[in-house]
């Protein structure tokens, strides 16, 4: 069952973050992951206390959070915290019943 990686964070430092997009590609191939979504939210109910949000696709929960503990992220992930606040969540995917 696909898991997603939701990452919702306001950036401070944007050359660091920038530094940080640049790489962060390259670390979830590996993991047969994929970008789904990155942008600003239209909030339509409650509140959203950091702008962006990021939404990754992996094939499993366990490749997702591999992608997460592996060595080539651990590398980057001080440039992530370093230049913006937010949360990072993993969330599997589900099928309706019919």
């Amino acid at each position: 069952m696909a898991a997603y990686v939701i990452a919702q964070m306001q950036v401070h430092h944007i050359e660091k973050y920038r530094e940080y997009a640049s790489k962060v590609m390259a670390t979830i191939g590996a993991f047969e992951g994929k970008l789904l979504a990155a942008d600003t939210v239209d909030v339509r109910e409650g509140t959203q206390p950091y702008p962006r949000t990021v939404i990754g696709e992996f094939p499993t929960a366990e490749a997702a959070r591999a992608w997460y503990e592996s060595a080539e992220y651990q590398a980057i992930l001080p440039l992530r915290l370093e230049s913006t606040t937010g949360t990072l969540y993993i969330v599997e995917g589900f099928s309706m019943p019919s």
